[in-house]
């Protein structure tokens, strides 16, 4: 497989100041050299997408629209190209890279058509003096961090809003998965379009992260990742004012009552945390299960845990692939030592599995009587692992699901009960409550509530994220002058 090595910078595919080895976390070995961004790199980029603000900004609709179909129409003629990228980069099961390549498709195609559908509106004058309209604008340039999880589903939430909306825009995808986005900047080269309007680069170095970020020419700076990174990329750019769309970390809870449908909550449970290997920002983390239906429920959880095929092949339909490296596993095992040492049962997984012998590969693992004494309850797991916190009628359910350092993103809600579900649905603090079910979609907003992030991804909110308003008032007499001081 030819895989892309190569930034694009400024319309051209370029060399870095040096490169870096991306490994594939399923078989430990090297799949390409890429080339990593230096200072001169940066400085290139920058000056390049400040170039081309005015003149993307001022390009009309229908021709934006048609530079994003252009790259969409080469995103589906490379479908098996794109997800290989994605496949071989992080040890992502063949099947699951479907989702990546499918969100870029959705997203070029969504916020092309979605641009066309936001008007201008007027404001009423209360003393009949003034019309008043409100017209949009491109904020300016953007600047995208890009987590590893989903290299391409992550680019795609950046990419089709910031171009629809006339912001040309720097993406710097994670340097532990760099190549599908650089094969999207291949992609860009190819159809020819303007330059600035896209630039993707890579670095491993933090300082010229940080150069990026502290640069007074991006407007816009968006992030997916942790909230820790995310706190210090406000301190980094707050050397000018700039506007910030954020997707930060999460403690995602579930609550499983008496009434739930046990396989319905298993099925999505299991699904969303061992896909991916549970590294999802919205994967469930803390399981509150009602001790009337706990030993049930357990029980499903661990079938599916121990039935879930993991590994690395294009031919197998695997459950669970590779967490991204060997520091990701370690600590995983750790929490699964801490929360056995603190009383917690180990039911299914907690090590590597016995048939695999190289990769970073973590069983699907059950952990029950979990507390909130325990780091794995604490902490973003981030892994494919289920804690399982039995509760009572006693229990202070929505001050522990509310309990979260991290900040609110998802929350998942299981029972028959309409009007409790209601009921903990107005309550629980988080930017996506899911009930009986789990959906996705790039028309649907995307966001978190306070540690969680800022702004949102999906949907026509996160074309707003990349969007100012600018009031225009135009005096009806034009003998007088109303609102200004003599």
């Amino acid at each position: 497989m030819n895989f892309p090595t190569q930034m694009y910078i400024d319309g051209t595919l370029t060399d870095g100041s040096a490169t870096r080895e991306v490994v594939n976390p399923a078989t430990e070995t090297a799949v390409a050299a890429v080339a990593v961004a230096g200072m001169d790199d940066v400085e290139r980029a920058l000056q390049a997408a400040k170039a081309a603000f005015p003149i993307w900004a001022a390009a009309p609709i229908a021709e934006r629209q048609a530079w994003m179909r252009k790259l969409r129409d080469e995103v589906v003629a490379n479908e098996d190209w794109l997800r290989s990228c994605v496949h071989h980069e992080m040890g992502k099961p063949w099947a699951q890279t479907e989702e990546d390549w499918d969100r870029l498709v959705a997203s070029l195609e969504f916020y092309a058509e979605e641009i066309a559908r936001l008007h201008d509106y007027g404001l009423a004058d209360r003393a009949g003096t003034h019309s008043h309209r409100m017209v949009y604008e491109p904020a300016g340039v953007a600047l995208a961090f890009l987590a590893w999880n989903f290299p391409l589903l992550n680019l795609a939430f950046k990419i089709g809003p910031a171009m629809a909306a006339g912001c040309p825009i720097i993406i710097r995808p994670s340097d532990a998965t760099p190549i599908s986005a650089y094969a999207v900047g291949a992609l860009c080269e190819k159809i020819g379009l303007p330059n600035g309007v896209v630039q993707i680069l890579s670095t491993e170095s933090y300082a010229v992260a940080d150069a990026l970020t502290a640069s007074a020419i991006p407007q816009v700076i968006t992030l997916i990742g942790s909230t820790k990174t995310g706190q210090h990329i406000m301190r980094t750019g707050a050397t000018s004012i700039k506007r910030y769309s954020m997707e930060l970390g999460g403690n995602a809870p579930v609550l499983i009552f008496e009434d739930a449908d046990l396989d319905l909550a298993a099925d999505i449970v299991t699904g969303v945390k061992f896909s991916n290997a549970g590294q999802i920002c919205v994967s469930p983390n803390r399981v509150f299960v009602a001790e009337a239906v706990r030993d049930a429920f357990t029980e499903k959880v661990v079938e599916r845990a121990k039935a879930a095929k993991v590994g690395f092949d294009k031919d197998t339909d695997i459950t669970t692939g590779p967490v991204i490296d060997g520091r990701a596993w370690t600590r995983l095992q750790g929490l699964v030592d801490d929360a056995v040492s603190e009383g917690a049962t180990l039911l299914a997984g907690g090590d590597r599995p016995a048939s695999l012998n190289a990769g970073h590969y973590f069983a699907p693992t059950v952990l029950t009587d979990v507390t909130e004494a325990m780091a794995v309850y604490r902490e973003e797991t981030f892994g494919p692992i289920v804690s399982i916190v039995p509760f009572d009628a006693k229990a202070d359910l929505l001050r522990m699901a509310n309990d979260c350092e991290e900040g609110g993103l998802t929350a998942y809600i299981f029972t028959r009960n309409l009007a409790r579900a209601e009921h903990y649905a107005a309550r629980l603090r988080y930017g996506e409550i899911q009930i009986n079910g789990v959906k996705y979609d790039i028309d649907l907003p995307h966001g978190g509530i306070g540690q969680s992030g800022i702004g949102h991804d999906c949907s026509s909110l996160a074309l707003h994220d990349y969007l100012v308003q600018k009031r225009i008032t135009r005096a009806l007499d034009t003998t007088t002058f109303g609102g200004l001081n003599p």
